[in-house]
């Protein structure tokens, strides 16, 4: 299957820049923090960003220390928005696809991904490629969307009482693993189911140890900003893993 560029849906970008630029926006109050707290020490180090999107987070990795960060995208438009911003020579950017990194060249010490492996179809060739692109010890640290949210096939995802108070999340069709087309921002976009042991058994099975997990929730504070995050409670928006590589 062709990999589905909905980034550069024009419709879909314009939402996706219109959601991102919300104080609320979810990737930034909760994904993000967490996610940079698992990064291990960039002083130094060579990192890859696999859909790296606007490229904040390779502006970030230089802030911390890296020599050097390569971020791929397959969205054109993504890549002008980082180009822009970038500004340094220690930042180079590939339009690549994450479903084939076999063209892509050299290693990398820690390679980094923000919400873009439940993209992606098949996740055990994507591992592999990592594998090899990783220094001795590299380390892969990614988050997705998480499982229970990926699960969903049909119907809706919350029960609410008569007033709209949200009472559970509908979980269903989690052991069913492979593609969901779903509707967020426009219909039809594509993503790709997979179990908490399918994708702890892969980075096993690929070479990979897992050293933590998280599944982040909003603080205190956020709570009280947004209590709509409440339903975090029921059924948590993202899983972070960090893997570290070993010998296969």
């Amino acid at each position: 299957m062709h990999d589905q560029n909905i980034y550069d849906n024009e419709i879909f970008f314009e939402g996706y820049q219109k959601l991102r630029d919300q104080p609320s926006a979810a990737n930034y109050l909760v994904e993000k923090p967490a996610l940079f707290s698992l990064c291990p020490d960039l002083s130094g180090k060579r990192v890859l960003d696999l859909g790296c999107g606007y490229g904040e987070n390779c502006r970030e990795f230089l802030n911390l220390g890296a020599s050097h960060v390569t971020g791929l995208d397959l969205s054109e438009k993504m890549l002008q928005i980082a180009k822009t911003e970038a500004r340094s020579e220690q930042i180079s950017f590939v339009r690549m696809s994450m479903s084939d990194l076999s063209a892509l060249g050299g290693t990398f010490d820690v390679v980094f991904s923000s919400l873009a492996v439940h993209y992606v179809e098949d996740f055990d060739q994507l591992l592999a490629q990592i594998h090899r692109l990783l220094t001795e010890d590299g380390i892969f640290l990614f988050s997705q969307e998480h499982p229970f949210t990926t699960a969903l096939r049909t119907g809706p995802r919350w029960s609410q009482d008569e007033n709209g108070t949200i009472l559970h999340y509908n979980l269903s069709d989690y052991s069913i693993p492979g593609i969901r087309t779903t509707t967020w921002i426009v219909d039809g976009v594509i993503k790709y189911h997979r179990s908490f042991s399918a994708i702890v058994n892969a980075l096993s099975a690929a070479g990979f140890r897992l050293e933590q997990m998280l599944e982040p929730l909003p603080g205190p504070d956020i709570m009280a900003s947004y209590p709509a995050y409440r339903k975090c409670y029921h059924k948590p928006d993202f899983l972070l893993i960090r893997a570290k590589k070993c010998s296969v």
